[in-house]
């Protein structure tokens, strides 16, 4: 009797085992190929507003297109142009992600001049008190461009 009660409960636990395996190789792979269409479809279709960090990401990679650093240039002017007041004499820490966009916009190897003077008079246009350190980015990310 008990043998029985013991093949019973060790075949439950096979029949047990076999569905969490099923589940985990089945329902994840559903999953994976929502997330793989819905990041593909942001890629294509430019959505209206995004954070600076994701802007900046495209800023960042090197194989972005002319037309790309526009549009991701433009949308930081239109959600992300003013920058936070100076505190005192002192830059907001903010300030660092715009300078790090202007070096990155000059170092790029498909920008051209248009782009960035658009952008850095309308950043300054913007915030008309970090006018010089905008300036200041400007020079560092012109200079460094190595020609």
């Amino acid at each position: 009797m008990d043998i029985v009660l013991l093949v019973k409960a060790f075949l439950t636990l096979i029949i047990l085992l076999a569905l969490l395996i099923f589940f985990l190789f089945y329902i994840p792979k559903k999953k994976k190929r929502a997330q793989k269409t819905k990041s593909y479809t942001t890629q294509t279709e430019p959505s209206d507003y995004q954070t600076l960090q994701s802007l900046l990401e495209v800023i960042k990679n090197r194989q972005s297109t002319t037309e790309e650093l526009a549009v991701a240039l433009e949308l930081i002017i239109k959600y992300h142009g003013t920058i936070h007041p100076k505190l005192g004499i002192r830059l907001h820490p903010d300030f660092n992600l715009y300078g790090e966009v202007l070096l990155r916009i000059c170092r790029h190897p498909n920008t051209n001049k248009d782009i960035i003077l658009k952008f850095d008079r309308e950043l300054e246009q913007k915030n008309e008190e970090y006018k010089k350190d905008i300036n200041d980015f400007l020079t560092k990310g012109l200079n460094s461009r190595g020609f």
